[in-house]
């Protein structure tokens, strides 16, 4: 859909793309909640589970995006060039943030690569020229303070093998997620075909996390069952699903309230972790969890900067 055509819209159309948008954010951050979960059960390498889970989901993606290109011809190299980008940038945080999942845990990890919810907003506001909402600015602080409860940092004895290192793979893994969100967010402009620059940005990325697997050492080229079983769930359900959902919402959605609705991939992982692995998060811990989802339901509810995306992603690249 066009600037111009999305223009034409009446003000109930324009409430439903929106509420629609929100929901395949919402879900695609709900499915990408257990990436951290089959990464662990899978016993691969940092760089391995990262390398597989871009490469087992480019068939399908592959698929998709011949049928997008069979529809509406191929796309524009400005926006493939943007979601290469980004894919490199993800490829980044896969590895950095599989390695904070083996240091800290599968919830704490998942929470520290989400300090996008600061950097996004404030990389939209500074080179997008997109001016968070009143109400986004009011939930932010909140999101904030609860990430803050879940990192045990307020606490003796933080959960984890190495929880300063691992916080330091994490924190890097959100740098450069922040960068990935909007870089894939300007390679989705077009509407009509998420799945192009998802596949753009899944094959980048796998080559992304070769490369940086084949220097650390740890990269293994050879599936390894049972194993790979779970990297191949991880590959469909999140690399696919779980970021079409979400590629899908991402044009059509200022850049910080989609930031603040895929928290609830951190508060999802930190819950999976207490179901499957039996982690006892503290009643901190589980206040951040309330305080992060008040604060995601507070910013989806309206009150967003209504410019239009299509216009301002043109200063990304």
């Amino acid at each position: 859909m066009t600037a111009a055509a999305r223009a034409d819209l009446r003000p109930h159309e324009r409430l439903a793309s929106r509420r629609a948008a929100v929901t395949c954010a919402v879900l695609g951050a709900a499915v990408i909640a257990f990436s951290s979960t089959w990464v662990k059960l899978s016993g691969a390498s940092p760089s391995t589970a990262a390398i597989f889970r871009c490469i087992y989901a480019v068939p399908l993606l592959l698929l998709l995006t011949w049928r997008e290109d069979r529809r509406y011809g191929p796309r524009a190299w400005s926006d493939r060039r943007a979601a290469l980008a980004g894919g490199a940038l993800m490829g980044i945080d896969l590895v950095l943030w599989d390695h904070a999942i083996n240091d800290v845990g599968v919830g704490l990890a998942t929470v520290l690569a989400n300090i996008q919810v600061v950097l996004v907003p404030l990389a939209a506001w500074l080179v997008l020229a997109e001016r968070p909402a009143r109400r986004l600015l009011l939930a932010m602080p909140a999101t904030l303070c609860g990430v803050l409860l879940i990192s045990g940092v307020l606490e003796r004895g933080a959960y984890g093998a190495n929880p300063a290192v691992g916080a330091a793979y994490g924190v890097g893994a959100g740098v450069a997620y922040a960068g990935a969100l909007l870089l894939l967010r300007r390679g989705g402009v077009d509407l009509r075909r998420p799945a192009g620059p998802l596949l753009d940005l899944t094959l980048s990325a796998a080559v992304a996390a070769s490369v940086i697997g084949v220097i650390w050492g740890d990269a293994r080229f050879i599936p390894v069952w049972p194993g790979a079983g779970w990297l191949i769930v991880l590959a469909l359900g999140s690399q696919v699903l779980g970021w079409l959902l979400i590629t899908i919402s991402l044009p059509r959605l200022p850049a910080a309230l989609t930031s603040l609705l895929l928290m609830i991939q951190p508060v999802g992982s930190v819950l999976l972790g207490v179901l499957i692995f039996a982690q006892r998060p503290s009643a901190l811990q589980l206040l951040g969890v309330a305080v992060v989802l008040a604060a995601v339901l507070i910013a989806s509810r309206g009150g967003v900067n209504e410019r239009d995306p299509e216009r301002v992603l043109e200063a990304v690249v």
